[in-house]
């Protein structure tokens, strides 16, 4: 299979609760336009396998190739050219970002393993946990393309919706939160940075008002995360998994600030 039978787009399990919640949300592409194909997975299901086949090949000539001539002798710059080549890069994207970001990570795991000479054990082992990340990638989607058939999600948005409640906004920050993650797998440490800051003044801070009224150090909890422990992970050079436990740290306190609001709601309709 040749790189060429595939039109280059722009760039746009995990439990199944939490891939359908990523999927009900509004979503676009951080890298620009995402094509068609996203809304309609289930007939390009074929495709995508290919691709993943075709992938899994290509990465695994550069660690052939490395291991046959040695560090000087491979070109790692093609892996992430590869990813970006073709339609499944988004429509993982746009399914589960956190698998999305697993991708990165074990591409970059490779590339950074050869480039620094390591022994070849060691790629292999880089290329293992690559590989299933896009097969877990590959299921994820097929999944998605069920629940797509059932109308059970909303068609993906090219252009981003405005959540019009506090609930709607939890959702979306803490999917921002994994577009964080994202891009810091993608070696975007500055896009990461700019999506929290992003996020803490035109989200975070729409909400933390409603917020204070029911947990004033939660919310104080929360500011801490966007402005200091989440920036100076990333410019720190963290690890990928160090600044996803960031995220998730921040994840769990945003699902504690919704079910308050849930609560803080109830109580005002059970008193009226």
């Amino acid at each position: 299979m040749q790189a060429k039978s595939f039109i280059r787009k722009p760039r746009n399990l995990g439990m199944v609760l939490g891939l359908v919640a990523l999927l009900g949300a509004s979503q676009v592409s951080a890298n620009g336009e995402i094509g068609d194909h996203v809304n309609d997975l289930k007939s390009h299901i074929g495709q995508y396998s290919e691709e993943v086949n075709w992938l899994v090949g290509k990465f695994g000539a550069v660690v052939d190739t490395y291991e046959e001539k040695g560090q000087k002798g491979t070109n790692t710059n093609a892996m992430p050219e590869y990813w970006e080549e073709v339609d499944f890069h988004s429509a993982i994207e746009t399914s589960y970002v956190p698998v999305y970001a697993n991708i990165w990570q074990g591409i970059f795991g490779v590339k950074q393993a050869i480039d620094a000479g390591a022994p070849i054990a060691k790629v292999r082992e880089e290329q293992s946990k690559l590989n299933q990340a896009l097969w877990q990638a590959l299921g994820a989607v097929k999944l998605a393309a069920q629940y797509q058939e059932k109308g059970l999600v909303a068609k993906v948005q090219t252009t981003e919706a405005e959540p019009t409640t506090v609930p709607e906004t939890l959702d979306d920050i803490k999917h921002r939160l994994d577009r964080v993650v994202a891009k810091y797998a993608e070696k975007l440490p500055e896009a990461a940075t700019s999506i929290v800051h992003d996020t803490y003044l035109h989200r975070f801070e729409g909400v933390e008002g409603v917020l204070i009224e029911q947990d004033a150090d939660l919310v104080e909890d929360l500011e801490k995360d966007f402005n200091v422990t989440l920036p100076q992970a990333i410019d720190g050079k963290s690890s990928v998994d160090d600044v996803r436990k960031v995220v998730e740290s921040m994840q769990a306190k945003l699902d504690r600030a919704k079910d308050l609001v849930a609560a803080a709601e109830k109580k005002r309709k059970d008193v009226f």
